[in-house]
């Protein structure tokens, strides 16, 4: 049940030296999360007021975006941050916000080749 709810992650290893700094050639576990199905990675491209925001999907399409109550406090998005958006059942043009990433995780999803979805649509 706990792994259903918090989704699919994929280690990636990278070394961090006793400052703290990631060095190229070493590794050390990163934990990255993936999309499951009915969810696309999304990047936020305009705040529209409220909890509401334009995002483009992966998919191409570009979707109203509704970050959900519980996430109201501990998510604070700006245009630019990568997300992950599940659309509603009944409403296509709409989604919500289930998951925001952090830098290291979107380098790691870059390398993956994930985001080159981006250099053709936005």
């Amino acid at each position: 049940m706990a792994n259903e709810e918090y989704g699919d992650f994929e280690e990636t290893k990278e070394e961090v030296n006793i400052q703290g700094n990631v060095q190229p050639n070493q590794e050390m576990v990163a934990r990255v999360r993936l999309p499951r199905k009915d969810e696309f990675i999304g990047r936020v491209l305009q705040r529209l007021g409220g909890n509401r925001m334009e995002v483009g999907c992966s998919d191409g399409k570009t979707r109203n975006g509704r970050v959900p109550g519980r996430f109201k406090r501990s998510m604070w998005l700006r245009p630019g941050d990568f997300v992950l958006v599940k659309p509603w059942p009944d409403d296509n043009e709409k989604a919500e916000i289930i998951y925001q990433y952090n830098s290291n995780s979107v380098n790691q999803l870059r390398k993956r080749g994930m985001l080159n979805w981006l250099k053709d649509k936005f």
